[in-house]
């Protein structure tokens, strides 16, 4: 997210100064690194929790619409840092890779099957397959119909041009190319103590050194606060009153993890199902084909589990630290209203290597044990924030809290994520900056760089196959379908 904002504004004003602070020694290898999230490119096609069946039996499809035409926006932004030398050659940050949905029995078949019915009449998902054939399914996912019983109701949804991104190499891409350029400056292995707006409207941003814990005060006009589940600690730092209220609820993620050749070899998309009775959105399972610092692997997972970090390298204090005054009745409301997912995400940390496998088998039936290894994925914040009626609820999604006068902005949450920075990084941009986009231009430079800003890719089919025809070629996402 902070890369993503720091290149959208070199690109509209190169005289800008901008401060990129980064607590570790490295960039992106926190929530951000390719190992620590899903890397899908959330476009909607194959996550089915962003189309929920409502009571009356009707799909609710207009979350994946707008996520969709998020990550049409992320697509175009990539395209025009390919084309102007931002950053290098796409293989090395994103890669094609179908994105599939697969379920099994009658109740979700018959859910998959009205859910392709509504999504494919929509411009957005016109180019969604469907099928119940063992034998397509079988060219799209072999390894999910080796060994599986002929007799179960299967049935799968594909598109072609999905794509795996390789999010921790494309930021660390487009820091170098920030380096590079003048007025910017990136300040490694310095946390944030603390944040306070001065008389002049101005934030005075204190950091530490680590190396040699010399306190340094950097005194900017904006602030952004993107860092992952570090954001809402950062946020209350800040005491704008629009952090009121806002808590955090912390979730952990594990992967199963295959690297044997012969295995990844058969299998090159991200297939997924249907998230078990209790679960987050967060912990749908898939079956992945990862690129990650140029090695393929297989990814399956993620298994939730329960935690008080707010970060992989983080505290086990964070969460108790984040209670304060004015959101704690809020979180309490929450917790109460959420025990169930408490006990489903701490029944997943007791959870055997044979537990996890036996997972995967829904997926990959003939899975070997001794072919899977563990690791660990990055952490999650999910929101709290109150409901309006005294108390709070919890959210799965992403939010932008911005100051009143526009001086500051964090981003929290999780899922969608990274996929949809460029189109929430814009929604940063007009919110903080409004008389730039009115009064320097930054509206018409928007939109040479992004050509369906200011437009709807939700309402305009036309606009849609122009711009995804050029983000496709440029990305090496548009091979023909032969399956």
């Amino acid at each position: 997210m902070s890369a993503t904002l720091g290149m959208l504004l070199r690109k509209l004003d190169p005289s800008l100064k901008i401060i990129l602070v980064e607590r570790l020694d490295h960039v992106a290898h926190e929530s951000t690194d390719g190992w620590n999230n899903a890397g899908t490119g959330h476009a909607g096609y194959c996550e089915l929790n962003y189309t929920p069946e409502g009571a009356d039996g009707n799909i609710a499809i207009d979350r994946a619409l707008s996520i969709n035409a998020a990550f049409e926006v992320s697509l175009q932004f990539w395209s025009y840092l390919v084309e102007q030398g931002g950053l290098p050659a796409p293989r090395e940050f994103i890669n094609r890779t179908p994105h599939q949905s697969f379920v099994w029995g009658e109740k979700d078949v018959d859910y998959l099957k009205r859910r392709h019915a509504s999504l494919s009449q929509h411009h957005l998902f016109r180019e969604m397959r469907y099928s119940e054939d063992p034998q397509e399914i079988a060219r799209w996912m072999p390894l999910a119909l080796n060994g599986r019983d002929p007799m179960q109701k299967i049935a799968a949804t594909r598109i072609s041009h999905g794509a795996d991104v390789d999010f921790g190499s494309l930021t660390r891409a487009m820091v170098k190319h920030l380096r590079k350029t003048p007025n910017f400056e990136l300040m490694l292995s310095h946390p944030v103590k603390s944040l306070q707006q001065r008389k002049n409207g101005q934030w005075r941003v204190r950091v530490r050194d680590e190396y040699t814990m010399v306190n340094k005060d950097i005194d900017a006009r904006f602030v952004f606060l993107g860092a992952g589940g570090g954001a809402l600690p950062l946020l209350q730092k800040s005491e704008i009153p629009e952090s009121y209220g806002y808590g955090g609820f912390p979730v952990s993620g594990q992967w199963l993890v295959c690297r044997k050749k012969e295995i990844v070899d058969q299998h090159n998309a991200k297939v997924y199902g249907k998230a078990p009775l209790g679960a987050p959105p967060m912990s749908v399972p898939h079956l992945d084909t990862r690129i990650i610092n140029g090695e393929q692997a297989l990814l399956f997972g993620p298994f939730a589990g329960f935690t008080t970090r707010f970060l992989k390298q983080g505290s086990l204090l964070d969460l108790f630290s984040s209670v304060t005054g004015n959101n704690l009745k809020p979180m309490m409301s929450a917790g109460k209203d959420n025990m169930d997912l408490t006990r489903y995400l701490i029944g997943e940390v007791f959870q055997s290597h044979s537990d996890r496998v036996n997972a995967l088998r829904n997926f990959f039936p003939e899975a070997r044990e001794e072919d899977w290894t563990l690791a660990t994925a990055g952490q999650r914040v999910q929101i709290i924030k109150q409901d309006g009626k005294g108390g709070g609820k919890l959210e799965f999604g992403t939010e932008i809290v911005a100051a009143s006068d526009g001086s500051l902005a964090a981003l929290l949450g999780a899922s969608p994520g990274a996929s949809t920075a460029v189109q929430a990084m814009l929604d940063v941009i007009e919110r903080c900056f409004p008389d730039k986009l009115q009064n320097a231009g930054w509206r018409e430079r928007l939109k040479e760089i992004i050509p369906s800003y200011g437009d709807s890719l939700v309402e305009d089919a036309a606009l849609l196959e122009s711009v995804r025809q050029r983000t496709l070629s440029v990305l090496g996402l548009n091979q023909a379908d032969e399956l």
